[in-house]
């Protein structure tokens, strides 16, 4: 027991040591005075977002941006509220904006996906970037992304994405969560080994979309219109792929309002990762599940014996540890500041993390209503 403990260990910590080594070779990006040039089409599927939407309408009227740069799709998929009413008052209020409303076409079983090749296919720029309908985005977001794109090859650009609110400790959580995933995402670029990315924040090409056959190969899957397409992007034309790292291209989301909504939204990115294309990205996954599964384990292993308690406190600690070197890294890239130390939320992440592994096992989680299950096979 006691080397697979040690084994564990040293693989979780190796990984993370990986990840902050690689968080480093990844350059900011700076901002610079270069005339724009790109051109984007923003897409937004939405469905049910009437306490959102208007805030990430504002921001994108706040751009600092030309607007003949720049189109704004939406997607409505089904919604039954006032969204639609909302994003219609919006666009008489800024007809500077070129935007649209389109109805989703289902055609799979991810309506993300189905929205985005509806988008696709009716927008008239060179470059798609997704957000979501809970974002809010920063006024020089679309800036930082041109300047990237004119000073690289890139066709395919990967952006961070952290939560805007804080104040409570389900808030707090995700929020630590995020660093990590994010922490995790960029340390990937920087080694080379990237396998996952946002698409709250997530920008390519048109040509490209076409060149990769969009979501073929995986539109049985409910999620991953972010991931599967990095992923497919990685394998045929690694060159072209790149993150962007600067912090006036972080967009800011709003954190989901109870613990049991969460717990599905981590579920539905959990169930994905059993179809990753990346060896690395399917290692990393087991990584992170046998560490914090050995550690529920001797949690419960120290009721029935206390002579664990020693043993258990001991790999908590060194976990905690080597943790939060990336959490803090990361958090200096977001604020400038010291991250102070989230004692609590790294106390309680292990069991909420093997909750969501196995139950995504299942493959079924629910989303805005709607019940759906991955069909991996």
């Amino acid at each position: 027991m006691i080397y697979l403990l040690v084994t564990v260990l040293l693989v979780y910590c190796v990984l993370i040591l990986i990840f902050i080594r690689g968080f480093d070779k990844v350059k900011i990006i700076q901002k610079t005075n270069v005339a724009p040039s790109t051109k984007f089409a923003i897409v937004v599927p939405f469905r049910n977002e009437e306490n959102n939407i208007l805030n990430l309408l504002n921001s994108i009227s706040q751009l600092d941006y030309p607007k003949n740069l720049f189109e704004l799709i939406v997607i409505d998929d089904d919604s039954d509220d006032d969204s639609v009413l909302i994003f219609n008052e919006w666009q008489k209020q800024n007809p500077e904006i070129l935007s649209q409303l389109l109805q989703n076409y289902r055609m799979s079983n991810s309506p993300k996906k189905d929205a985005i090749s509806v988008a696709i296919e009716a927008m008239k720029n060179d470059w798609i970037i997704t957000t979501d309908a809970d974002c809010e985005l920063q006024i020089n977001w679309l800036t930082i992304f041109d300047n990237h794109i004119q000073t690289t090859s890139s066709e395919m650009v990967a952006g961070a994405v952290f939560v805007n609110n804080q104040k409570r400790f389900l808030n707090f959580f995700q929020f630590i969560d995020l660093l990590s995933l994010q922490g995790t995402t960029i340390g990937s670029f920087g080694v080379k080994r990237p396998f996952m990315c946002n698409g709250a924040n997530f920008a390519y090409t048109k040509k490209l979309f076409h060149e990769l056959n969009g979501f073929d190969g995986n539109h049985k899957i409910a999620s991953g219109d972010d991931v599967f397409l990095l992923q497919k992007a990685l394998k045929f034309l690694p060159e072209k792929v790149a993150y962007l790292k600067n912090k006036q291209a972080i967009v800011f989301t709003n954190p989901e309002k109870t613990w049991q909504s969460l717990f599905q939204q981590r579920v539905r990115w959990a169930s994905k990762t059993s179809a990753y294309d990346s060896f690395f990205g399917k290692f990393v996954a087991i990584a992170v599940f046998a560490m914090n599964a050995m550690i529920v384990t001797l949690v419960f292993a120290t009721f029935l014996n206390p002579v664990n308690l020693s043993m258990t406190i001991a790999l908590f600690g060194v976990k905690i540890l080597v943790d939060y070197f990336l959490l803090t890294k990361t958090h200096r890239f977001v604020t400038n500041e010291m991250l102070i130390f989230p004692i609590l939320s790294s106390l309680f992440y292990p069991f909420f993390c093997v909750s969501v592994a196995l139950y995504s096992f299942f493959g079924r989680y629910k989303w805005k209503n709607r019940d759906f299950r991955n069909q991996l096979q």
